[in-house]
């Protein structure tokens, strides 16, 4: 489930947001002021930043321009009464990635929601298409050849577990959930359960892990999903 945060003071507009956001199936947070928004944004794993310009306690320009600096590839979406085209160059300059003016439709804001997060998602898998071999540790992953080098021994993969390892090195750090995994491995028409996933890491981990049953690298979160830590 993608989490949006939402920094933004006026109750009413979060609430409208906030519940049709949460009807679209998405993790939502809310930050009522720029400093906690700020904080949320650089230190939590965001999907998305839906951001407000006048803020009581910091501008929301230096605020998004901030989160750009940090974190170039978190999408920005700004939501502001401010409707001067000046205002609107300052926030795309400043790497907004989209701008929307108050009073707005909430279903236009979802759809370009969904827009921002397939850019985003696209700029990713063309990222992780670009790398070749990816190393950490005494591992080397060949995804050309589809193998793993385990202190130089070598270990096929599947075509599956090419995909997996690349969407975690992609987003290594990151918590990534079991839905995220069958949404882009698998897709939705395949229906697959859960436990393919699980079953999936389990085969992964003895080709990458020492200890396959204490992980280094494949981590588990607790009723999140995988994590990897390199």
């Amino acid at each position: 489930m993608k989490k949006i945060l939402i920094i933004e003071d006026d109750r009413y507009i979060v609430q409208i947001v906030r519940d049709a956001l949460e009807e679209e199936g998405y993790v939502v947070v809310v930050a009522r002021d720029g400093q906690s928004g700020l904080e949320l944004a650089l230190n939590e794993a965001m999907d998305l930043v839906i951001l407000d310009i006048m803020l009581p306690d910091a501008d929301g320009f230096e605020i998004c321009g901030k989160i750009k600096k940090k974190k170039i590839i978190l999408p920005v979406i700004i939501l502001s009464a401010k409707k001067k085209e000046a205002d609107k160059l300052t926030g795309l300059e400043l790497g907004a990635d989209d701008y929307m003016t108050k009073p707005f439709s909430v279903k236009e804001l979802a759809a370009r929601i969904k827009t921002c997060l397939k850019r985003v998602e696209a700029h990713r898998h063309a990222k992780t298409e670009r790398t070749q071999v990816f190393s950490f540790g005494s591992i080397k992953i060949d995804f050309p050849k589809m193998e793993v080098l385990k202190k130089n021994k070598k270990i096929p993969l599947t075509k599956k577990e090419v995909e997996i390892l690349r969407y975690f090195i992609n987003r290594k750090g990151e918590v990534v959930s079991r839905n995220d995994l069958l949404d882009v491995i698998w897709g939705y028409e395949s229906s697959p359960l859960t436990r393919t996933v699980d079953t999936f890491m389990v085969r992964i981990r003895r080709k990458i892990e020492d200890n396959p049953s204490r992980p280094r690298y494949l981590k588990s979160v607790r009723a999140a999903g995988y994590k990897l830590e390199i």
